[in-house]
């Protein structure tokens, strides 16, 4: 056997013991472990830790493309474990067939030493393919692609750690370099390449007056300039561009739903607290748009269905995503009950309503529907806040409650006009 006949990792001189993970899936490596088999076609991400306690983990993405017809068997990636840097590195092919030779060879690290890819919680074959109908990675990277990955990690090998941190989120210590503080985490933070969504100026350089004020409500512009200033490249996707209705014709948003993706992922497998806090901006930045989403109405829809199979998936995160009781999820359920505010505003308005509105309508159902079985929250205003109550002595007394003043901006949370 020359070459496997599936496409394989192989990851040379790994130590035993040491935490490990593909896509969603952890274990710890034994002494006879030496890469995974049967993966499947799209991108994927592999993660390391010297110990299953340590915090701090290193990765990297890597692409798996289609079968060509002309050539079944497809190259395997090699990578070898540094014992200096505690990270998996790549390993040129000569030592890595060199190693492969002393085990005994391609057979017999194959059915012996490779550990076949398993996508969901579904059955396997007598061939080690696995056979679930439920593919949980592939829809959560429906929208990245080699130049997002490229731009984001900025680095030719996809590599990125728990430490990698975007600009704006970087702690400045007076005193302390860029270098000091990376020698007392153990590692230089690596930086991030964010989309620059900065919420705190959402209007065009020179806005002044109402056009101000309509940006600080309405952040449409911001996402327009952000989805048109990336290069058109990092709209293109290799996998699943074909047969797939959630498409959009001519890719606008590709990049900020990419985006969103990798980040989500980062947190999930990493614990990474930067890409948290671009995952958060992008949520802030897309559900307060209002006159986009009539404008870009396949953009909405598919993030619409992106951030629900993120949500559930959010618990796969030790401690989850964040709290999502009515205090702690005061962040995501305001910004969803504002977008819902937005879609009812079109909804009423006849002459503005489409086909394609309806879609997005839909969608946004569902994700109501979902949050309200998974989190008891309600996403609409119909509370009753003032009323008669009866106490236990019978007498009746008028109630009035003030705890949705915030959410209704009414009471002491109502707008002021100032004069200036």
């Amino acid at each position: 056997m020359a070459n496997p006949t599936t496409s394989t990792l192989i990851l040379l001189n790994l130590p035993p013991s040491i935490l490990c993970g593909i896509n969603l899936q952890t274990f710890t490596t034994t002494p006879t472990f030496l890469g995974i088999k049967s993966l499947p076609p799209g991108y994927h991400f592999l993660f390391t830790s010297p110990s299953a306690s340590l915090s701090l983990r290193d990765g990297f993405w890597f692409d798996i493309p289609p079968p060509p017809t002309t050539h079944p068997n497809p190259e395997p990636i090699f990578r070898k474990w540094n014992p200096e840097s505690e990270r998996l590195i790549p390993c040129p092919e000569t030592e890595a067939l060199a190693i492969i030779h002393s085990k005994g060879g391609w057979k017999e690290i194959y059915e012996k030493n490779l550990t076949p890819y398993r996508q969901s919680a579904g059955t396997e074959d007598n061939n080690n393919n696995n056979t679930g109908k439920e593919e949980v990675w592939g829809p959560l990277t429906k929208h990245i692609s080699s130049a997002l990955l490229l731009r984001f990690t900025k680095s030719e090998e996809w590599m990125i750690s728990s430490a990698s941190c975007g600009v704006q989120d970087r702690d400045e210590i007076p005193g302390l370099s860029k270098e000091d503080v990376g020698g007392v985490i153990g590692e230089e933070e690596k930086e991030l390449g964010m989309l620059g969504v900065d919420l705190k100026r959402t209007w065009r350089e020179g806005a002044v007056g109402r056009e101000r004020t309509e940006g600080a409500r309405d952040r449409s512009w911001l996402l327009g300039e952000i989805c048109g200033e990336v290069p058109e490249s990092l709209w293109d996707r290799e996998v699943g561009e074909e047969g797939d209705e959630e498409d959009e014709e001519d890719g606008w948003g590709d990049v900020v739903l990419g985006q969103m993706e990798i980040c989500f992922l980062m947190v999930l497998t990493l614990a990474n607290y930067s890409c948290l806090e671009e995952w958060k901006r992008i949520l802030a930045l897309v559900l307060t748009c209002e006159k986009a989403v009539k404008e870009r109405v396949d953009f909405f829809e598919r993030f619409v269905i992106l951030l629900r199979r993120q949500l559930a998936r959010a618990d796969d995160v030790e401690g989850g995503l964040f709290d999502m009781s009515d205090d702690g999820g005061a962040f995501l359920k305001g910004l969803l009950k504002g977008f819902k505010r937005t879609m009812d505003q079109y909804v009423m308005d006849e002459d503005e309503t489409t086909d394609w509105m309806d879609d997005v309508q839909i969608e946004f159902d569902e994700l109501k529907e979902w949050v309200r079985q998974e989190y008891g929250w309600e996403l609409g205003d119909e509370f009753v806040r003032r009323g008669m109550l009866e106490l236990e002595d019978g007498e009746m007394v008028e109630m009035e409650t003030k705890e949705m003043e915030g959410e209704d901006e009414s009471g002491e949370y109502a707008p002021v006009v100032v004069e200036l």
